[in-house]
């Protein structure tokens, strides 16, 4: 957990003078010493899933991953990668967002286009509006999510997996947090199509850690009736709220917890970038086995694609000492 300090407390009242997007905004519950993270995205998505051209339900499940991940990462102290990935056994096979420290983002899915088509059928026989609360089950199936926080030479990358259960991909991390990490958590979160283009809209809160400093209250002793009137409290979110993208962070915090005494921090601005170039593909070409870079070979190229960007790269195959001989 990231530590507050009266420098960053930023002046509430005048605050939201204009809607913000793409942030992260960190707050605090001064009745009860609850911390919390708000999330809310808007061009970002849109940069993150307009070069994939995905069907709605991969575009959602993407969305949601990339919120997922900014909320989850947003509660770390670390110089380096979080990185969200989730692997099924469903028509989505896998669906992967990593942060960085500075609020850099990416995100993309592997999927089989077919099973998308038939889960979406399937759904729509049923009259079962898509929402987050049923893709689980439909498109990934059985199988896990890892989170893992790569801080590079400077530590052991830390790692966390939970298995695939409930309905969304927010009961899961609620369940590794109250099971794995023994810290009460409750999250909030809603994606969306608004005028045509994607939102997305997050709030997480915790209790602190027993031993933090931040309260005399810790998880052993904290009043449950605060506890469980900050649930039903951030309950009554509802995904129009989440969406809205004239609504400041803030104003929402107020509107859900003006008894509460919120305290807001400085936002972290959140920007869609990649981390591909062409030094680094080239770099992994080169250590690959001459025979597979000769089954890649066209007409004398080879070429990869960003999975995250799609951002198109090509290379002479006769770059790269692994190069098969000219013929005599």
């Amino acid at each position: 957990m990231d530590e507050y300090t009266e420098d960053s407390v930023v002046d509430t009242l005048g605050a939201f003078e204009q809607a913000d997007d793409n942030v992260i905004q960190t707050f605090q519950l001064d009745a009860s010493s609850l911390r919390g993270r708000a999330v809310r995205l808007g061009g970002v998505l849109n940069d993150i899933l307009e070069p994939h051209n995905y069907p709605n339900p991969v575009a959602h499940l993407v969305a949601e991953t990339a919120t997922l991940a900014l909320l989850l990462s947003s509660m770390l102290k670390y110089d380096g990668i979080f990185t969200l990935q989730t692997k099924g056994d469903g028509p989505v096979s896998m669906l992967v967002a990593d942060v960085t420290n500075s609020g850099e983002v990416r995100a993309c899915a592997s999927f089989d286009a077919e099973r998308v088509e038939l889960a979406r059928k399937q759904l729509s026989a049923l009259k079962t509006p898509e929402s987050s609360r049923n893709h689980l089950a439909q498109y990934l199936g059985k199988g896990h999510i890892a989170f893992t926080v790569d801080q590079g030479d400077a530590a052991e990358p830390h790692q966390g997996i939970v298995d695939l259960q409930g309905s969304s991909l927010v009961d899961c991390v609620q369940h590794y947090f109250n099971q794995s990490e023994q810290i009460g958590t409750g999250m909030k979160m809603a994606i969306g199509l608004r005028d045509g283009l994607w939102r997305g809209g997050g709030i997480m809160l915790q209790k602190s850690p027993e031993g933090d400093g931040q309260s005399e209250q810790s998880i052993g002793n904290l009043d449950e009736d605060d506890w469980r009137r900050a649930m039903i409290l951030m309950e009554s979110c509802t995904d129009d709220e989440l969406l809205d993208a004239d609504l400041h962070s803030n104003m929402l915090l107020i509107r859900l917890f003006h008894e509460e005494g919120v305290r807001v921090f400085e936002p972290v601005h959140v920007e869609k970038a990649c981390r591909c170039s062409a030094e680094k593909v080239r770099s992994i070409l080169s250590m690959m086995p001459a025979e597979d870079l000769d089954y890649m070979e066209i007409d004398g190229e080879i070429e990869m694609r960003c999975e995250f960007c799609s951002h198109e790269y090509s290379y002479p195959r006769s770059e790269f000492k692994t190069a098969k001989p000219k013929s005599d």
